[in-house]
């Protein structure tokens, strides 16, 4: 009798971190970093791919830092989002409330603009509803 062997593909998921950095504005409202990457022309948060051997946290501070030019400290984790990437494939996003302790934003190749909003504007100027959902469902 004939046996089948059944390859069984192992189903990657992306994983990837990011922070959603706040600040307050002079007259003492919570504003939010929102990123612009020209590659996509979308206003999303900074986040990227987790290193091997990376934790999550490290990550999301060492993305945060390269995309906006902060230095921040973890306040506390916010949540994840899970998604279909451009390339079809399933990732996954968590991030962590981040407050600055330093750094300026230099535009490059990657994000090209920073804006410093009010949550509400915020909400309105990123592209993807999974990040306006994120900054919905929590207290910032």
């Amino acid at each position: 009798m004939a046996t089948k062997i059944l390859e069984v593909a192992e189903v990657s998921v992306i994983r990837a971190a990011g922070g959603v950095v706040l600040r307050k504005s002079r007259s003492g409202e919570t504003e939010i970093a929102v990123i612009h990457r020209p590659q996509y022309d979308d206003w999303t948060l900074p986040k990227g791919k987790i290193e091997p051997d990376e934790s999550p946290e490290d990550c999301a501070l060492r993305e945060v830092r390269e995309e906006t030019g902060l230095r921040c400290d973890l306040v506390r984790p916010l949540g994840c989002t899970a998604y279909v990437d451009r390339r079809g494939r399933d990732k996954v996003a968590c991030y962590w409330v981040m407050e600055v302790r330093g750094g300026k934003f230099k535009p490059g190749i990657e994000v090209d603009k920073l804006l410093w909003l009010p949550i509400d504007a915020a909400v309105k100027r990123l592209t993807y509803g999974r990040d306006r959902t994120l900054l919905l469902q929590q207290e910032l």
